[in-house]
């Protein structure tokens, strides 16, 4: 008896904890940017390099850059640097700047319209619009 209620409070804990690590990710252009709401497959289409006029401004790796890639891009962190490898090396593109983090992003976003990134829900203020929430 007591092992089970152990093990309920150990299985509890561990499902508030998984809530607590995983930040919910949103896309974002800078407060004064002319974009509108976008689709996964727009925002996608950018990160992969195919996005037109707009920038992509990447994150470090970490739990949102892979939350990012498999909600939004459908593809894991490492498909994602695989294909950039590729580009890259067959002279095709190379692959988005990268931010240390989301006030990073946030700030680079908001200081040119070109740009789009994502960043942690929680961190979005003034400076930047939301485009697509996954």
């Amino acid at each position: 008896m007591k092992k089970n209620i152990a093990w309920n409070l150990g299985m509890a804990a561990l499902v508030l904890l998984s809530g607590i690590v995983q930040a919910e990710v949103v896309v974002v252009v800078g407060a004064g940017s002319s974009a509108g709401s976008m689709s996964k497959e727009q925002v996608a289409d950018v990160f992969m390099g195919k996005g037109g006029d707009m920038v992509a401004v990447d994150q470090g790796e970490g739990a949102l850059r892979e939350e990012f890639s498999t909600k939004v891009i459908g593809k894991s962190t490492t498909q994602v640097k695989t294909h950039w490898s590729k580009a890259a090396f067959t002279g095709k593109g190379n692959p988005p700047h990268e931010a240390a983090n989301s006030g990073e992003v946030k700030k680079l976003v908001a200081a040119n319209p070109k740009q789009i990134g994502y960043i942690e829900k929680s961190a979005v203020d003034g400076t930047v619009k939301v485009v697509l929430t996954p």
